[in-house]
């Protein structure tokens, strides 16, 4: 297992400020934001001072129903040995759903959204978690994720599904310990009991960032200081085991170098001063350099139906419900301690499955996908909610991804919002709501604009003019036909046809 150290996500905005920190042992950055071949500065100047670089992909959507797309994990394999990378990281997400395999319009959620805890959903991850395997040079880890909705009818606990993917595919985990939290709030899932049935050995890293709390929903927003309940959680895990490595996510509002330096000092003091406790062996998860305990059998779970796929072409609005916090389970393993307690080390090396994992049947592939295109069309196309979901949270979910929508479309198209100004958001926002996305942030910009511009928007001239340069110049890699007659259109409304 590498010993990565305490390191922080690379962010252009930050980057100098990075390189001005000490004791940074390692970086992460986002797969999906750099290119082979023209690498930022600031990271290969990182890399020849020896800092270990790690690509983080976000779009692979490992947990979706179809198997994963040949042409991201060639370029997130390619990034890797570019980088010169120990491993790389996904997550246990995901990220698009519809398509042929359920014959219904393919949706893009431009967000990380939590599978079902289900045999059909394991089934498949599990499948698609080897296809990335072997086509990866490196070994893969994945990471938890944070949700603001539950899926009703589970069959298995985080730790449960967690534990048996270990097992069946050999994958190492991140372990986001704000996720943790954010769940515990937003779903009443405590973390202590997450992280005491976590197979240990399989750690590769772990997340540690910040949000903030909002009519009782937290949001991990990665874009405020680490606040005090997820150090907890970083404790408490590093209690448990020692953390072949500790990563700072921030990606917003973004501090000054010397608050970097002090939320880096607050991780590693929590580490360090983290008190070791008994380890409570979850399935899976094992004492470094113990035998491999027999797992208890899990009780088998009740089936319980999956939600059916309802289609709606007007969008319908939703409201948003606080949720209320539910309190920790109280630690009893801690309470209880054994007769000779374990000092953390570090993980063992990860086994590997014995046997290759069995192919998922194809109609566990089509209900997971059915499910999974019926929650991404009430939350982006306003559908009718899917039977036994929160309506109310659904809406909570759904406002946070038509934002996150305006937010990275502004980041990928700074010019927009210089040119609509204070209209911008609003704009955006409104097409949002009745566009659902399907082929990325990038194109989804120029759908925006070319919205605009059809329905003769904006009213001001000259950004109209702006505007409109900016579409031709981007609109051009497309084939013609609808772009071509678009252009004439605009020509011709500004007399220059």
């Amino acid at each position: 297992m590498t010993k990565l150290g305490v390191g922080i996500g690379w962010r252009p905005e930050i980057a100098d400020a990075i390189e001005g920190l000490t004791g940074v042992d390692w970086v992460e950055v986002v797969a999906e934001n750099i290119c082979v071949g023209h690498l930022p500065d600031s990271l290969e100047r990182l890399r020849a001072r020896g800092v270990t670089v790690v690509p983080h992909g976000v779009s692979l959507g490992l947990g979706g129903a179809d198997r994963p797309d040949t042409g991201r994990l060639a370029a997130l394999a390619e990034k890797a040995e570019a980088l010169g990378a120990p491993l790389v990281t996904e997550h246990i997400a995901f990220v698009r759903a519809g398509g042929p395999l359920t014959a219904t319009p393919l949706l893009e959620a431009g967000h990380l959204l939590p599978v079902p805890r289900t045999r059909d959903a394991l089934d498949v991850l599990c499948e698609n978690v080897r296809i990335a395997q072997d086509a990866l040079p490196v070994p893969l880890a994945l990471e938890n994720i944070a949700a603001l909705v539950s899926w009703p009818g589970e069959e298995l606990t985080e730790g449960q599904f967690l534990s048996e993917l270990v097992e069946r595919t050999g994958v190492r985990l991140l372990i986001d310990v704000a996720n943790l939290h954010t769940n515990h709030v937003n779903r009443g899932e405590d973390p202590a009991e997450a992280l005491s049935s976590l197979p240990v050995e399989a750690l590769a890293y772990v997340h540690v960032a910040g949000g903030l709390e909002r009519d009782g929903v937290w949001h991990d927003t990665h874009a405020h200081p680490v606040p005090r309940p997820v150090l907890d959680v970083l404790a408490d895990l590093a209690s448990r085991v020692s953390p072949p490595g500790v990563l700072l996510e921030r990606d917003d509002h973004f501090p000054a170098a010397d608050e970097l330096a002090a939320e880096l000092e607050t991780i590693r003091t929590t580490i360090a001063t983290a008190r070791p406790r008994p380890l409570l062996i979850g399935a899976g998860a094992r004492v470094s350099g113990g035998p491999m305990p027999t797992p208890t059998p899990m009780p088998t779970p009740t089936p319980m139906p999956m939600p059916t796929l309802v289609q709606s072409p007007t969008p319908t609005p939703t409201d948003i419900r606080t949720a209320s916090r539910e309190p920790a389970a109280p630690d009893t393993a801690a309470a209880t301690p054994p007769a000779a307690p374990v000092t953390p080390t570090a993980p063992a090396a990860v086994r590997q499955p014995a046997v290759p994992v069995a192919p998922a049947a194809p109609a566990a592939r089509q209900r997971l996908g059915l499910a999974q295109a019926a929650l991404l069309s009430a939350l982006v196309a306003g559908t009718p909610a899917p039977e036994g979901f929160d309506v109310r949270r659904l809406g909570v979910q759904s406002r946070a991804l038509v934002a996150k929508r305006a937010d990275v479309v502004a980041k990928v198209a700074p010019e927009l919002p210089e040119i609509l100004g204070d209209g911008y958001r609003s704009a955006f926002l409104a097409y949002a709501r009745s566009r659902p996305m399907t082929d990325g942030y990038r194109s989804d910009a120029l759908d925006f604009v070319e919205g605009l511009l059809v329905a003769g928007r904006p009213e001001d001239v000259e950004a109209r003019r702006r505007l409109t340069a900016w579409w031709r110049e981007r609109a051009g890699v497309r084939p013609p036909g609808p772009a071509a007659r678009l252009a004439h259109r605009v020509r011709t409304a500004l007399g220059r046809g």
